[in-house]
């Protein structure tokens, strides 16, 4: 079963979500696009959006490990059904389930690497 990617975008995690805001807001010469105050922020570029969160208290110990990236790669789908049923097929099933979030559901996947997958679907297509 094949799922349709319609957008990606990649995101950093920072406990320090404000400086890490002000850095990018000067270094692109521009404010966030979206924000949501010492949650989330996310400027759109050329051809990439950066989104920066900041991690729930209930997801701290995995960011606040060192050997672990702080980055997750976002990927915007059409029907996160068919997304997770795509992932097991390929044998890596989300260890978690479905987070409904104020943007719409989604789910949290490792690729073989162990690098965070965040699989979103927009409220727009529930």
């Amino acid at each position: 079963m094949l799922f349709e990617c319609t957008d990606a975008l990649v995101t950093l995690a920072s406990f320090e979500f404000e400086r890490l805001v002000s850095f990018y807001t000067k270094f692109f010469n521009q404010k966030p696009e979206a924000i949501i105050s010492n949650v989330y922020a996310e400027f759109q570029l050329p051809s990439l959006k950066l989104g920066i969160f900041k991690p729930k208290q209930t997801h701290y110990l995995e960011f606040e490990h060192s050997t672990k990236s702080k980055i997750s790669l976002c990927l915007e789908v059409s029907n996160l059904e068919d997304a997770i049923a795509h992932l097991s097929v390929l044998g890596y099933p989300p260890p978690g389930k479905i987070i409904t979030a104020s943007h719409g559901r989604e789910i949290y996947a490792y690729d073989p690497d162990g690098n965070r997958l965040i699989l979103h679907q927009s409220s727009i297509y529930s």
